[in-house]
């Protein structure tokens, strides 16, 4: 049987991770114009999906984000923060020189740190995750 505090607190989950999240995707977006960026992204986001593996079970959070999806989350945010960097040698550049991405090395500076901190930010969410599901399954 549920007590009231359990419900309760499943009550406000409902509300509280979708605006931890709507939260992360703001300070991602944001990353490149004030405070904030991948990294801390990352982390807010994972704490919304570990708040919800502690409310709800680790196992209801692993049937929508199973740890082999996070596994290849982490190599695709690696991948994607290299893959900048080799388009950049590929045009002519240095490793991370944006400003050989496209036309306007004002516009290309912008995609380019919008990239990199979207790899950082996938990378850091999904190391975060795969950290909690093995220390909780750990601790089982």
């Amino acid at each position: 049987m549920d007590t009231s505090a359990g419900l309760i607190l499943r009550e406000v989950c409902k509300i509280i991770i979708p605006a931890v999240l709507l939260f992360a995707l703001y300070v991602q977006f944001h990353g490149e114009y004030g405070p904030g960026g991948g990294f801390q992204a990352g982390v807010i986001f994972a704490a919304a999906v570990i708040l919800y593996a502690l409310v709800y079970g680790r196992h209801k959070a692993q049937r929508i984000l199973p740890l082999a999806t996070v596994r290849v989350y982490i190599a695709a945010g690696v991948l994607l923060y290299s893959g900048v960097g080799v388009a950049t040698m590929l045009r002519g550049g240095t490793f991370l020189d944006y400003n050989v991405l496209l036309h306007s090395p004002q516009h290309a500076q912008h995609l380019g740190i919008f990239l990199i901190e979207l790899g950082v930010g996938i990378t850091v969410a999904a190391v975060m995750i795969t950290i909690f599901y093995v220390l909780d399954e750990f601790c089982e």
